[in-house]
């Protein structure tokens, strides 16, 4: 497996393979030629560069239809880049296991023939309608991409990590607190305390049990809400002696000098257990925020957009979300899912933008190479 720790700068934040000639976003020469046209023009605007956005270019291009995309991150990735690029995901098909910035990677490279276009760093402020009836969406700086059609695959939209209630948490935070992972090099040979009883809990708790000096992982419950697979390797990491593993518990206080030194947990029958700790990683999950999509005049389930699952539209002709920010009876929050809706929507798009020209559909086995490009 590839390694990446050469794309991680002085501030152990990863970044991705360099985005192909021509795309790199935000250049001098972008913005100058944003002062000249002022718009961008391209075929789909799509809000969010993570998984489910990138693969979206590829299935547009094989329709010979150019994408934008636009994300509030540096770079692209989505979670996958900010928040835990190396961790594991076993659930690609192809892949028995891939390194989720490997991932991004390849998707990168599977793209780059169809040369999109990048405003990363920039967040969409709002969408309003041209006079040849295409939309506009305009960003925190200013920029402006237009296009008839717009996909949403904008994943959990902003988000912030959850943060337990601790006394004097904000104090140690970079000082041995982190509610994200993002170099796992850093905790070699360190004491950690993991909190979380989902997936991302679990599968940090197992791939870090081979850099880690030692970790204990406290969870509120005795049951975990990840996934089976991962519950029973950590369970076998408990049993064989190489974590702690502490359930019906909860971590109450910190303490340290300049740094995080130890941490009490509070057990619901055994009370507190002092605990020697060099890092404190909460994995509580993302507090959602859908932003100004939210006044769009979409169809909405809380932070999530209403789809039809025929071609994942809104209620909004011309738009479309995919990916974690849809919902619809039966939804799973999975990247392969984020494909499959990708897949369909372009097919829907091409029609909502060419609506006399037949779509015949082809294999790429059947057009082979020629399909890969513009």
């Amino acid at each position: 497996m590839a390694s990446t720790k050469r794309r991680y700068n002085s501030d152990c934040v990863w970044r991705p393979k360099t985005l192909g000639r021509g795309h790199q976003p935000s250049s001098k020469k972008e913005k100058q030629i944003l002062k000249i046209n002022k718009v961008i023009e391209t075929d789909i605007a799509i809000i969010g560069a993570g998984p489910t956005g990138l693969f979206t270019v590829f299935e547009a291009g094989l329709l010979k239809l150019r994408c934008h995309l636009i994300d509030s991150l540096a770079q692209p990735g989505g979670q996958l880049s900010e928040i835990y690029p190396k961790k594991p995901i076993y659930d690609i098909p192809g892949y028995p296991t891939v390194l989720a910035g490997e991932l991004v990677d390849n998707l990168m490279e599977q793209i780059s023939p169809f040369k999109p276009g990048f405003t990363l760093g920039e967040r969409v402020e709002s969408l309003t309608k041209s006079d040849d009836d295409k939309w506009i969406l305009t960003t925190s700086h200013n920029t402006k991409i237009k296009a008839p059609v717009v996909a949403i695959a904008a994943g959990l939209g902003s988000f912030e990590p959850r943060k337990p209630a601790i006394p004097d948490l904000e104090s140690y935070e970079r000082k041995g607190v982190e509610y994200i992972i993002k170099n796992p090099e850093v905790y070699q040979s360190k004491k950690l305390v993991i909190a979380g009883g989902g997936d991302s809990a679990l599968d940090w708790t197992i791939y870090l049990s081979d850099v880690a000096s030692h970790i204990t992982l406290v969870h509120r419950r005795k049951e975990f809400r990840g996934a089976l697979d991962s519950v029973e390797k950590v369970m076998a990491l408990a049993e064989g002696g190489k974590i702690d593993l502490i359930t019906e518990a909860e971590v109450t206080s910190l303490s340290g000098n300049g740094h995080l030194e130890s941490l009490n947990i509070r057990h619901d029958s055994k009370g507190d257990i002092p605990t020697r700790a060099d890092h404190f990683i909460p994995l509580f999950g993302l507090s959602p925020k859908l932003g100004p999509i939210a006044d769009w005049g979409l169809n909405l389930d809380k932070n999530e957009i209403l789809v039809d699952t025929y071609d994942y539209s809104t209620n909004v002709p011309g738009i479309y979300a995919i990916g974690d920010i849809n919902t619809y009876p039966g939804k799973l929050k999975l990247i392969l899912c984020g494909f499959h809706e990708a897949t369909l929507m372009v097919q829907s798009a091409f029609r909502h933008i060419y609506p006399d020209k037949k779509l015949s559909f082809k294999y790429t086995t059947v057009m082979g190479k020629d399909s890969l490009t513009l």
